[in-house]
């Protein structure tokens, strides 16, 4: 089969590997209808993610049609049913499963040592995004092997089209768990840092939750245009001081909840702060930028909340510790636990409450996934995000 393969650092190519076979009698082979490019693929491709090895498939975000079931699956999971696959593997029976923590899964990462050495815990498995999470090859391919299948992927039963359900598998869950995090009350104001796909999704999420403002700041204009054309407030980071115009839109109080959608690649639009983290990273002081971070904990109100969904890696300078603690301030993260939301957001879909479809600005066969990753890397063409079709 062909499958899009880290190369090295910012190299990706399709490749011919082997077909993925049944190797434990709860596995099922699925054969791939729709997958996507997703942010935290380039942390892969950028070389900030350790543990990538040369031929590695990369992809989490999949979805198709499963083709071979293996002989200890559940009976309701069948040849022909259209299937999400989450982004990260779940037992279903751990504590944290059992306490909906399904990417802090104590089970499915065959290499939790590594993990455990870098986080302290292990993290659970996840689909195409390095050795440190297993090792699991991704969904940028023809076919993929899914795991403990019967716990880990959403029969669609509907006629929804794969694109207003692919996003199932990641971003739409990462985006509204980053607004529920926020405990957002009536007349809220949210702030959301990065207006990617994540970002988008945190946005429209925290308006179905009942936020009375978002504002999304990010210094792409066609990005901020998008979430403009959603009734978002917009601030361009390059050109406007973030913490003095979110005072100013809040009467002097800041954000009530303010998300995090960036992540360890994140820019500054002061050019001498921007350089500071660049230069760290470059000398291994610190591994993530974590620009967005600090900005969010400086500008949210007294008593707020700050919420994480954009990937961290490592570790990182100048955490604002002191802001943190003396106002009061609550910190909420983590790596999507996505089962839990897939149901749910499945309803609001199909209630027209949320429409993934319109953050899609690319569609292109997996053949030309280097081109994908160079568009949606480097922000080419207005790129939003990519479908590729195999």
């Amino acid at each position: 089969m062909k499958a899009n393969c880290w190369t090295g650092r910012n190299s990706v190519e399709v490749l011919d590997v082997p077909d993925p076979s049944i190797l434990s009698s709860r596995d099922v082979i699925v054969k791939i209808t729709s997958t996507a490019i997703c942010g935290s693929d380039l942390h892969l491709v950028d070389g900030y993610v350790p543990t990538m090895e040369k031929g590695d498939i990369l992809g989490h975000e999949f979805m198709g049609e499963v083709v071979e079931v293996g002989p200890g699956v559940n009976p309701k999971l069948r040849v022909g049913d259209r299937v999400v696959v989450p982004f990260p593997i779940a037992c279903g029976v751990c504590a944290p499963c059992r306490a909906e923590l399904y990417s802090c899964c104590e089970n499915t990462n065959p290499n939790a040592g590594i993990s455990e050495k870098l986080f302290g815990h292990p993290t659970a498995g996840i689909y195409g995004y390095s050795h440190l999470t297993g090792g699991f090859a991704g969904g940028q391919a023809e076919y993929a092997r899914v795991v403990l299948a019967d716990a880990n992927v959403l029969k669609i039963d509907s006629d929804l089209t794969d694109e207003q359900v692919l996003f199932l598998s990641d971003i739409l869950p990462t985006g509204y768990m980053g607004a529920e995090m926020c405990d957002i009350q009536g007349g809220d104001v949210v702030a959301v840092w990065g207006a990617g796909p994540v970002g988008q999704f945190a946005m429209d999420s925290a308006r179905v939750l009942g936020a009375e403002k978002v504002v999304a700041i990010d210094k792409e204009p066609y990005r901020l245009a998008m979430a403009a054309s959603q009734g978002y407030e917009t601030i361009n980071f390059e050109d406007t001081d973030v913490r003095s115009a979110l005072l100013e839109l809040t009467g002097g109080r800041g954000p009530d909840k303010c998300i995090d959608a960036v992540g360890l690649e994140a820019t500054h639009g002061a050019s001498h702060v921007q350089l500071y983290d660049r230069a760290k990273q470059a000398v291994r002081s610190e591994t993530d930028r974590p620009h967005a971070l600090r900005q969010a904990i400086m500008s949210c109100r007294s008593g707020g909340v700050v919420s994480v969904i954009g990937v961290y890696g490592g570790l990182i300078d100048k955490f604002p510790a002191g802001a943190w603690m003396n106002r009061s301030l609550t910190l909420r993260t983590g790596q999507c636990h996505v089962h839990k939301y897939m149901q749910p957001l499945l309803g609001l879909i199909e209630q027209g409450k949320i429409d993934p479809t319109r953050i899609i600005t690319h569609r292109l066969p997996l053949t030309e996934a280097p081109k994908g990753y160079d568009l949606f890397k480097n922000k080419k063409d207005h790129c939003e995000k990519v479908v590729l079709k195999p």
